[in-house]
């Protein structure tokens, strides 16, 4: 994106329904999308990323599900009658916590490795024995991810409601390319796929922290090339760096790293903080994980999450940032938390800036006093720096260590008060 200054802020959210999450387009019902995009509306939001379930949209590798295509219309429909644009994230994937795959992305020649995320399926309950086919270098694979674009991008290329095309959903948690160049490589061909059918909406690559904490297979500086806007997912509650599980300042820091890297402004499409339900004081907790792994789980009280919020948002406008994706929109109803994700991943019940009976949190009021400033994109107030040595670019001496470079970064930005 060019001659972004003065441009409106983007204010969108993450949206999986309430009352189905990821099974909604195994049981698509449109009265439901109408009533939550009127929500979201309701807001001030203007824009929504959706995830495009892989099993559900590709049952086969040489099949693209025509109910599907038809039902993904239908939201984009909606969208345009609700004024809302809308972002499409292919090959999900990785979401809240496990992998999804159809089944015949599973390398059944291959045993599952102890220490593999857990990957589910709508289908087949309990965890896959076997791991996925590498996404990004098996032919058969390649191509049945081309054949999705196409046929996707040829439905909605005219579609008014249609903002942005995404290449996944941090993809490296998903399958890890085996280097930096494979996953430039991968980017930039199925970014050419897409602009084979539609040479005029923005690609994207939903990148997060790991992209700055080591090289992963998607360096910011490598995607920024291919791409047309560069993005950037964060939690302060997730990272060691940050400096409390609420630091207002981490978000906007690696906004402004990854712009650094990236040679340009990102686009802030993951940050948030999850409640409880019912509500109560903020607290840490000890959850099981799949496969008897331990975590230690931040919950916010919603008057916490609300302060978070209210002070996240205008630190990103500060920062130069092109806008903020909220995750995400809702809850999830009780009858959901038995199933993937919630019955391991606790916290991903409660995101929500709706709670699982529908009310509004306080941190929706805090969105929707923010948008009602018609915010503009900015120039940076405190860029972050990248020196290197003289025979090195900036973004190769940052990859050569890239935690110690973060963590150094992060002490010279200080805070933003």
């Amino acid at each position: 994106m060019t001659n972004v200054l003065g441009q409106p802020f983007l204010l969108g959210v993450n949206y999986w329904p309430r009352r189905k999450a990821m099974s909604w387009w195994a049981d698509f019902d449109p009265g439901e999308v109408r009533e939550e995009f009127a929500m979201i509306r309701d807001l001030g939001l203007t824009h929504v990323r959706i995830f495009l379930l892989w099993e559900s949209f590709q049952p086969a590798p040489d099949r693209v599900s025509v109910g599907a295509l038809r039902d993904l219309r239908t939201v984009c429909d909606v969208a345009a009658e609700t004024s809302l644009q809308v972002q499409v994230v292919f090959f999900t994937g990785h979401m809240s916590g496990p992998n999804w795959a159809p089944a015949w992305l599973l390398d059944r020649g291959r045993p599952a490795r102890p220490g593999d995320r857990q990957l589910v399926s709508l289908t087949v309950p309990g965890r896959e024995p076997h791991p996925i086919h590498d996404m990004y270098t098996t032919p058969f694979v390649v191509q049945a991810e081309d054949l999705l674009l196409r046929a996707v991008c040829s439905e909605l290329r005219d579609h008014p409601a249609v903002w942005a095309w995404s290449l996944g959903n941090e993809p490296d948690l998903f399958c890890q390319p085996a280097d930096a160049e494979t996953g430039r490589t991968w980017v930039r061909a199925r970014t050419a796929a897409i602009k084979s059918i539609d040479p005029v909406r923005p690609v994207l690559v939903g990148l997060h922290t790991a992209d700055l904490e080591g090289d992963v297979g998607f360096r910011l500086d490598d995607i920024a090339a291919e791409t047309d806007i560069s993005v950037m997912h964060g939690y302060s509650i997730y990272s060691a760096l940050a400096r409390a599980p609420l630091d207002p300042d981490f978000v906007p820091f690696t906004a402004a790293l990854a712009a650094a890297l990236a040679g340009r402004p990102v686009l802030y499409e993951e940050f948030g903080v999850n409640t409880q339900w019912p509500d109560g004081p903020s607290h840490w907790r000890d959850l099981q994980l799949w496969g008897g792994r331990a975590r230690r789980a931040f919950f916010a009280s919603e008057e916490d999450a609300a302060a978070y919020m209210a002070a996240v948002l205008p630190r990103l406008l500060r920062v130069g940032s092109l806008g903020a994706f909220v995750w995400c929109f809702s809850d999830y109803e009780p009858r959901l938390w038995a199933r993937p994700p919630c019955d391991y991943q606790v916290h991903e019940r409660f995101f929500g800036l709706l709670r699982p009976d529908g009310s509004q949190k306080p941190t929706a009021d805090v969105l929707r006093a923010f948008a009602r400033t018609a915010p503009l994109v900015q120039l940076p107030e405190r860029p972050v720096e990248l020196l290197g040595p003289e025979l090195l670019a900036p973004a190769d001496a940052y990859y050569r260590d890239p935690l110690r470079q973060m963590a150094e970064r992060y002490e010279r930005f200080g805070r933003l008060e």
